[in-house]
Parts: structure tokens; sequence; C-alpha cells
């Protein structure tokens, strides 16, 4: 991504058809095919379609929750088609459920926070709505149970008497329910007869975009939005300040923002949007590396060697007036992003590449020597300054996050075991094996620049990953190169994110991006939600995007 080897490196039959070919994708804007087919793993069996509807039910007989009644002519049902798909469904003989004329999602009393869902699900799928109110055949309804004991995110979906029940402990996992019947329902022309037991893999899951090397319009990051929330994708990064521009308004300093950027208000509806579809947007501002935007308004503050040299993109750290510039923005933007997490960067420090540190730099090494003692080196200040802006975020309750080689071995000052690791690469100078950190008890989220990172223009041998690749290669496991950490160290991994960098801005547009990202997101989307080999194979996972849409 970066300076050094991140520059290398979804009535009747009828009506029913023609409510499903016109129902309202959530994965607007962005275009291209899916990638060429090729060979792959075992096929998985295709959904049943339904025959016809049902009738409607016996009173006795309409707990959604009680064992699918048994349909001796109908098949037994088939898995649902979705991507990523379900960890479990409990097979049943019937005919699903596909919405008819008078079919409306109905929201459950004592449920009322599930209106935003049912009325999207409703929109999507071209039914009615309804707040409250009995539980009709053909209907769809939406129930919260926190007394339940599901995991967060987690989900049961009901299909059984010509009606569907999704029910979840939070607004999110019923939310994901509502994303899988849209899907089956688009792909199948029904939701198959049965129950769903569904809950993601990995609580972290999701896309980061650097908009600060190329600047990506509110309309499209919207669009990014909408599409991963159909594939049950929970976390946006931006990447928002580098070198080649700072791209969102600032009150505290104006005179760092790049002429083309994004304004808080469309900032705030991209928030707006994002809480709605249960997707949390992480913002980043990486210092004390990456801030050339920020220096061009503030050259007094720019890293220089012994020879008066500057460093590009390097913050002088030992300089008061660097910590309360970048402090004022961590604090300004924490109060703009509403989110549990904040990125505080701390890669590529350039004065960190250099042979000798304290021979180049001896201010810095000064200034490590007055804080830390006599022992201290300019690590050290380094690692003081990850320590001290993760402070900053923490006390706007925040959790912090860095990058994996702003993380030294070593030396008198550690990094707080609390920062989460977002782990990208192991060839950064300084950088260190995966499982080092894992042993030290630290949460990883995976970035691996091998499978995960899209740098337009490929430079310095980076490739742009494929869905193929991803699908059939990679797990959370796999945080550097292509091999996976022991498998003790599961659950320490939090997740991973597909990630967009800048390094050649003009190389792709937009809608080339968002085409180029298309299947490598899904792929993302199936590994980090269901555990294990994909039940399909690659050329039908990529049918079934394409019918998906």
């Amino acid at each position: 991504m970066w300076l050094s080897w991140r520059m290398r490196r979804a009535a009747p039959a009828v009506a029913a058809a023609v409510a499903l070919s016109a129902a309202v994708s959530c994965s607007a804007g962005g275009s291209g095919g899916a990638e060429a087919p090729g060979a792959g793993r075992d096929r998985a069996a295709p959904v049943s379609s339904p025959t016809a509807p049902s009738t409607a039910p016996s009173p006795a007989a309409s707990s959604p929750e009680s064992s699918p009644s048994p349909e001796p002519s109908s098949p037994l049902s088939g898995e649902p088609r979705t991507i990523p798909s379900v960890r479990d469904h409990e097979s049943a003989r019937g005919p699903g459920w596909r919405p008819a004329a008078g079919s409306a999602v109905v929201v459950a009393k004592g449920s009322e926070a599930l209106a935003d869902e049912g009325r999207l699900l409703a929109g999507e799928l071209k039914t009615g709505f309804r707040s409250d109110g009995p539980v009709n055949a053909g209907d769809v309804e939406l129930s919260l149970d926190p007394a339940g004991g599901g995991a967060p995110e987690s989900y049961t979906l009901t299909t059984r008497d010509d009606r569907v029940r999704i029910t979840g402990p939070d607004e999110a996992g019923v939310f994901y329910g509502t994303r899988t019947l849209k899907q089956a329902v688009r792909a199948g022309g029904a939701m198959p007869e049965g129950v769903v037991r569904d809950r993601p893999d990995r609580p972290q899951r999701g896309l980061n975009v650097d908009i600060a090397r190329k600047h990506f319009t509110a309309g499209w990051l919207e669009a990014r939005l909408r599409e991963m929330a159909d594939l049950k994708l929970n976390m946006l990064g931006l990447h928002f300040s580098d070198d080649q521009g700072f791209r969102i308004a600032s009150d505290t300093h104006p005179e760092v923002v790049s002429q083309d950027h994004l304004s808080k208000a469309e900032v705030r509806r991209i928030l707006a949007l994002a809480r709605s579809l249960h997707i949390t947007v992480v913002p980043e501002i990486d210092s004390p590396g990456h801030l050339g935007a920020v220096l061009r308004a503030h050259p007094e503050l720019q890293l220089r060697n012994v020879q008066g040299v500057p460093r590009q993109g390097a913050i002088d750290i030992s300089k008061p007036g660097s910590a309360r510039i970048v402090d004022d923005l961590l604090r300004e933007y924490a109060q703009l992003f509403p989110g549990r997490w904040f990125h505080v960067g701390a890669d590529e420090y350039q004065a960190l590449t250099v042979r000798d540190p304290q021979a180049s730099y001896p201010g810095l090494a000064r200034a490590a020597v007055a804080k830390y003692g006599p022992n201290a080196t300019v690590r050290d200040l380094a690692t003081g300054w990850l320590n001290d802006r993760a402070s900053v975020v923490r006390a706007a309750q925040k959790q912090p996050k860095a990058w994996n080689d702003g993380f030294f071995r070593g030396g008198v000052v550690a990094p707080d075991k609390d920062i989460e690791v977002e782990y990208w690469t192991g060839k950064e100078i300084g950088a260190r094996q995966p499982g080092e950190y894992l042993a030290e008890g630290r949460k990883v989220v995976n970035l691996n620049d091998e499978y995960l990172y899209y740098v337009l223009g490929e430079p310095n041998e980076f490739a742009y990953p494929t869905g193929r690749r991803i699908y059939e290669e990679w797990t959370p496991l796999v945080l550097r190169g292509t091999t996976p950490v022991p498998a003790r160290y599961s659950d320490q991994i939090l997740g991973g994110r597909l990630a967009v960098w800048g390094d050649r801005a003009e190389a792709q547009t937009q809608d080339q991006v968002a085409a180029g990202i298309r299947m490598p997101l899904r792929a993302v989307a199936q590994k980090l939600w269901t555990p294990g080999p994909p039940p399909l194979s690659w050329t039908d996972f990529n049918t079934l995007a394409d019918r998906l849409g």
C-alpha cells in the first residue's frame, strides 16, 4: 500500500415472478461481471422449487417455532442459496415461502426497534408492511429475542405453513436473517421449508478503502455499504489522511484539507446509512508517518535527518506541536464518527527505515532518552507516540487499532496490550511474524497483503486479488503469506477486511474499482461468516453471485 513494501507489493406464481424480477438490490452502485469460472469444489444440491402456494393452516398448526409439519407431496427442502452460505439448515418437506399478493412483513409486538429492517425488506420483496397485528399466511414476522441466549448477530429463520419467522438476540442478527430471506427468494424463487440457524464465524468482517490518495464520492461509498450489507459485512474502514490528501472537512484544522474531499454533511449521511445497515465505519488518521497532507500546511513539523533532508510524510515526534495537531484531529473525528473503533496507523515511520536511526535523527534520540531513560531509542519514542495516540482515542471512548509494523519487540517501552493489531505484512522493516503478536495475547485483524490488498496500478509486485484465490485458499488463520497460524490462536483473530489502496489513483475509475472488488468481497464474506470449506464450487459460487446481483 504504501512507501516501501506496501508500494510493492435477492398471489400467485405470476405475481411472485414479477415481484422477484423487480426486487430492489441492496448492492447498487458499481458494475462488472463475475470472474472467469474455473475448476472448483463439491457442488451443493440445488434448492427445490415450490410448485404452488400452500393453503392457510389451522390455528393449531400455526406455531412457527414447532417442528415443520410433514408435506408428503413435497420433496425434502434443500439449503437456501445465499452469499455467504448459511451455517445450518434443518430440511423439511413443504413448498417453502414466496411473496404473493397480500403478503406483508410484520414486526412483532415488543420488537418495534425492527421497523426499519421491516420496511427495507418489504420494499425489497414488494410486500406490505405492518408494525403489529396478526401474522397471516404469506407473511414474514420479525422478532427480537434477547433472552433466547443466541450469540451476537445470530438469527433463526423458520419457514413453515406459508409463513417465515426471523428471530434474533439483537437487531443485527434479525437484519442478517432478512438478507438470507431476500437472497434465497432471488436465487431460488422461494425460501425453502425448514429452519436456518446462523451466526458469523468472526465478529469483524468488512472492507477498507483508502480515500486519501484517491477521492471516492459519497455516492460510491454508500453503494459499497449497501453491497456489504447484503453480504453480512459489518465494518467499513476509511483511511482518509495520507501524503496525497486529507479528504474529510475539518473545523479544527481546515488548512490541511484537500480540495477534493467529503463534507461533514456527506460523512453524516454515510454514517446514517451505515447505522441502518448495521455497519460500523472506522476512521483512520495514520501517524507518525503518512502525514504529508498535514505537513504541507505545517512544514515546521516535518521530520528532517541530520543533514536537514526531509522525510516524506514523517512528522517530527520530538516536537510538542506535532502531538498537538494530530490529537486535535483525533478528537475532532472521534466526535464525528460514533462507532466503537478508531485506527491510529503507526506504520512505516521513515525514521525507522534507516540503518542507524539514532545517528540519522539525533533529535529523536535525545527526546527518547529524555522521556524514557538512558536506554531508550527512537523505536521507544515511536512506541510511546503510538501509546499516546491510543490514549487520546481511548479517552474518547474508542477502541484503538494500529498496523502491525508499528509494534516492536524489546525496548524499554511496550505497545499497549489493548490496541488491536491490524496485520497486513511481515515484510516491513521491524515487522514480525503474526505468531509473535498472538503469543503475546494480542487481538489481531487479518488484512493479509498476499490475498486482501487491492492496490491500484499493481505497483511493485502487487497483483489485484482474485475472488477465486481467496475463496479456495485463504482463511482467517492465513495472516501472512499463504501459511496459516496454529489453530489454537483462532479465537484471537477477530476477522478481516479486503483493502483498497490508491497508490496509483488514476489507474482505475471508481466503477472499475467496484467491479474489481466485487468477487473478492464476496469471497471474503463467505470465508468470514461460514467456517470450513465452502459448500459450492467456485464455478457455482460465481453463478450464484451473478444471479443474486
